[in-house]
């Protein structure tokens, strides 16, 4: 089983949210662990969540299972029921087609780690619960909820 070497595998900061959406994610770092490592039915990324930033915009996925486990920090699941605080050790999953919108906010003084583990469903779409945004896996285009791209 080959080892990843982390410090080859490219961070990718921020979104690629559309302009009005993305300032809450700006500073949050992931690196796609389970691409480098070649794998194709699922993804594993280490994310790095700084003080005061959110993992994503609240979303929920059609086609794929979500889970998240926290390594170090704390961060608070902000889902449909309400919030969670999430620390070292702690984690949650996320049934696909569950129209439970999620995400997470880092309101400590350090910086959150965290694996995020995804079945990477290229017939996903990703919802937003609480903005005009969706985005299909098939091609990752950001489009508004009634189909029209965002510019």
């Amino acid at each position: 089983m080959p080892k990843i070497d982390l410090t080859k595998v490219p961070e990718r900061k921020g979104t690629g949210y559309p302009a009005e959406f993305a300032a809450p994610c700006a500073e949050r770092v992931r690196q796609r662990l389970g691409e480098a490592g070649g794998l194709g039915d699922f993804g594993v990324n280490l994310m790095r969540l700084p003080p005061g930033n959110w993992s994503s915009q609240r979303h929920w996925h059609s086609d794929e299972d979500e889970f998240v486990y926290v390594l170090a920090g704390e961060v608070v699941l902000i889902e449909d029921g309400g919030e969670t605080v999430l620390r070292a050790g702690d984690c949650a999953a996320f049934p696909k087609n569950s129209g439970n919108g999620h995400h997470m906010i880092n309101r400590s003084q350090m910086t959150a780690t965290y694996l995020e583990v995804g079945s990477r469903s290229r017939a996903d779409v990703i919802t937003c619960s609480d903005i005009d945004m969706m985005s299909p896996s098939s091609d990752g285009r950001f489009l508004h909820k009634d189909g029209r791209p965002y510019e």
